[in-house]
């Protein structure tokens, strides 16, 4: 678990470039527990750019080109995708969100608690409903990020 402390993060430059996804879980506040919604091998990268635009994509595990409606439904829910600018204060990298795969996020910040540990970006949302899997309340979501060779 990361615990939030402002000597994590002093400068955009540590975490700049590209990252690819090691590891992604969700920890559900009302049980106390992780799960893997987007499976056990999710895809995914983050990129800081050092003209200070954050890209981030996601995709679940096992995606497979959409034949009916509720294909493509699901794999609306197998994606978490959006860009806008960024900014560090402290532990946090806040990014103002420009384009979304979820419309609710554009225009609005979402925040990120971040540890950088040599080649590895260690990351935590805040608490939120996430669009994903509203069902499950209050998640945040822990992720590991290596850097991209």
């Amino acid at each position: 678990m990361i615990a939030p402390q402002p000597s994590f993060a002093n400068d955009r430059a540590q975490i700049q470039g590209v990252w690819k996804l090691v590891s992604y879980e969700v920890e559900i506040q009302a049980k106390g527990q992780k799960e893997s919604p987007m499976g056990q091998n999710p895809t995914g990268y983050v990129i800081f750019t050092p003209e200070g635009r954050a890209l981030f994509i996601l995709t679940g595990e096992g995606r497979k080109p959409a034949k009916t409606v509720q294909d493509r439904v699901d794999l609306l829910s197998s994606l978490i995708a959006y860009t806008g600018t960024y900014r560090i204060e402290g532990d946090k990298w806040i990014t103002k969100v420009e384009v979304a795969w979820n419309p609710e996020w554009i225009g609005t910040e979402q925040t990120r608690f971040f540890k950088v540990n040599g080649d590895r970006l260690q990351v935590l949302t805040t608490w939120r409903i996430m669009p994903n899997w509203a069902e499950k309340g209050m998640t945040r979501s822990i992720i590991t990020f290596g850097r991209a060779k």
